[in-house]
């Protein structure tokens, strides 16, 4: 996980937007066309008879303003990540505060920069300055409206749909002890218990009783009908924002941030998910069937959608859960856990274990202050956010990760992902300050993920954890599949289905019909029972609820495995794309690290044909990756009914 060095709604963190409350975002409206009141007229006089025009701006005037906000922006930024790495590793309520002031600190500079910037709209200047003017004005994902009135509105109504997405428990009845008689009036109070997300997560994710996963399912989503009005009202001002800023609506303002137009981006989208459905509907009858033997055809019809509580997660996002039920050979797994304990390996050597991977590429090792500045395991004696994420706290050479590390195999992979976020910021680091990240927001996401496939037999094997480099058959493909396949048509709907709701093609009279409708056609899953407008299950979504653009996601699980395929070619590999490790390949890190270098200073598809020699994103490269299971699954399926 990384974040992004341009603020952005996206990277409000949510244990902190409740601290910033109205500040957060009623600064937006000043760089979205709120005009100066002007002065009082002076009284005329002779001499101001012929009032002298004013000096338009020249190409110079506006290097030397960009060289300022880029100046400027770096130091805040700074400032914010060392507050926000304070606030991670030491929770207190004075750390909140202090990281929440930092984060407006940013925001409202970047608003008040973005302002200024429209002076120089008509000024010709060469095409890097007039990226770097794009980006700051791409800075912002939820657009405020130009009066105050309005814009306290909107801050109030995205912090209130924030928190109540944080908040949100399911609290349900308690059965009455056994001989005891129940109150005698309805107005008596029945002791409740109240589940939070997760732990409605790990009862889904257990699976089990069908009507309890129902009761489960249901309850989690009871959390979300009171913000559907706040909602609505919510995309009435936010579109005002963007239509101020000269967007169409806000979802086309967030399909701009990708170097083409909204539209093209939106076909692009439908281009490449065309190209994984084959697999994605393959994998679909095969889950399928075996939730059919399982629950039933009452429950689980042999033909048409899956219903959506069985699939072992809250939104049918990821179906790794489903995995001992549907793993196609009956091997023993490899325990890479039990091999790291073997060899008392702990937590600071996996690191270092996972910088040998890059440094087997040619690349140097990581700085003596990362050893001394990360955080590898939980301390002891005060709070602190365990989730993974990578760091550049100086955008230079200060580099974290932030961790509580367990000495399992799902730890080792992350390591090596999130070094992949290290290793990538310091290689732009000599990049102006607004060109100081990934060519699009799926390309860092992706470049993690990329280093975690190579984390194969083979390589573990070479770095002396196992004995045999064998692959593992069809097993692990299909464990990857239910993270990674599952996924796609999911990270597809969740913005068509926003992109709909800005544009206005989505009425908010519905909301949730639309959303079903949706998920039916790209997921192929169903409600487990009949969904009204009086419910809102969107926003039982955290990215709905806390205003993230969503796309991203799915943009990274297409890049990785195109990343991947053109680095195993460069490495030499032979033999199934899933059994490629690039390790200890020196030509695939010297072209990885010319793409990394990159930054965000040209569009991506000048950094992709940097790394892969093709401008356009490909899934067929999952196709390839698959390729094994996807002929396995066609197996498995004859005779049934595919497709829903």
């Amino acid at each position: 996980m990384t974040r992004s060095k341009l603020f952005t709604a996206a990277t409000f963190r949510s244990e902190i937007l409740a601290a910033v409350g109205t500040a957060l975002f009623a600064f937006v409206a000043v760089g979205c066309g709120q005009k100066p009141k002007p002065a009082p007229a002076a009284a005329p006089t002779a001499a101001a008879a012929e009032p002298s025009k004013p000096k338009a701006p020249t190409a110079a005037d506006a290097a030397a303003f960009m060289a300022g906000v880029e100046k400027e922006l770096l130091q805040r930024w700074i400032d914010r990540e060392r507050a926000s790495w304070v606030k991670a590793t030491h929770i207190t309520h004075d750390t909140e505060i202090l990281a929440a002031r930092s984060e407006v600190a940013v925001m409202n500079l970047v608003a008040d920069k973005a302002r200024d910037a429209q002076k120089f709209k008509d000024v010709k200047v060469d095409d890097t300055l007039k990226r770097k003017f794009h980006l700051l004005r791409q800075a912002l994902t939820l657009p405020a409206p130009t009066t105050e009135k309005e814009r306290e509105e909107l801050a109030s109504i995205a912090s209130s749909m924030e928190g109540m997405y944080g908040k949100g428990k399911w609290c349900e009845p308690q059965p009455l002890p056994e001989g005891a008689k129940g109150p005698p009036d309805g107005d008596a109070k029945i002791e409740q218990k109240c589940l939070s997300l997760g732990a409605l997560s790990q009862e889904l994710a257990k699976g089990g009783d069908e009507k309890r996963l129902r009761a489960v399912w249901k309850g989690w989503r009871s959390i979300s009908p009171p913000m559907r009005a706040k909602y609505k009202r919510y995309v009435e001002l936010a579109n005002k924002g963007a239509k101020s800023m000269g967007f169409a609506d806000v979802g086309s303002m967030w399909r701009s941030n990708y170097d083409m137009a909204p539209d093209d981006f939106a076909k692009e989208i439908d281009r490449l998910w065309d190209q994984v459905r084959p697999l994605y509907e393959q994998l679909h009858c095969h889950v399928r069937a075996r939730l059919t033997e399982k629950y039933g055809e009452d429950v689980v019809p042999a033909a048409g959608p899956i219903p959506a509580h069985l699939l072992g997660n809250m939104w049918a996002q990821d179906w790794s859960y489903l995995a001992p039920m549907l793993m196609p050979e009956k091997d023993k797994p490899f325990d890479l856990a039990a091999a790291l304990k073997a060899k008392k390996v702990d937590e600071k050597e996996m690191v270092r274990i996972a910088e040998k991977f890059f440094t087997s590429l040619g690349l140097d090792a990581l700085p003596k202050t990362f050893w001394e500045r990360s955080m590898f395991t939980r301390p002891q004696g005060r709070e602190v956010v365990c989730h993974a994420s990578a760091w550049d706290i100086d955008w230079l050479d200060d580099l974290r990760i932030k961790m509580c590390i367990e000495i399992n195999e799902e730890d080792f992979t992350t390591i090596h992902h999130e070094l992949g976020h290290n290793y990538y910021q310091r290689a732009y680091k000599e990049q102006p300050a607004l060109f100081t990240n990934s060519a699009n927001d799926g390309f860092h996401e992706a470049l993690g993920d990329t280093i975690a496939l190579s984390v194969t037999p083979s390589y573990l094997k070479k770095i002396g954890m196992r004995e045999s480099d064998e692959d593992g058959g069809l097993n692990p493909l299909m464990q990857r599949a239910l993270e990674k396949v599952a996924f796609l048509p999911f990270g597809v709907m969740i913005d068509r289905w926003r992109w709909g709701v800005f544009s206005g093609e989505i009425k908010a009279d519905n909301y949730n019909a639309a959303w079903w409708k949706l998920r039916h056609k790209y997921q192929g899953i169903k409600p487990p029972e009949a969904r009204t407008e009086k419910q809102f299950d969107p926003g039982a979504k955290y990215h709905v609820a806390g205003n993230v653009p969503y796309i991203r996601y799915f943009l990274a699980h297409i890049l990785q495995f195109q990343f991947h395929r053109a680095l195993c070619k460069i490495a030499g590999h032979k033999g199934p794309l899933h059994t490629c490790s690039i390790y200890g390949s020196k030509e695939a890190g010297k072209k990885l690290n010319e793409m990394m270098k990159m930054g965000l200073s040209k569009p991506w598809p000048e950094a992709l044909a940097a790394l892969t020699g093709e401008k356009k994103m490909d899934a067929r490269a999952i196709l390839d990756y698959f390729a094994p299971l996807h002929e396995w699954l066609q197996t498995q399926n004859k005779g049934r009914t595919c497709g829903w």
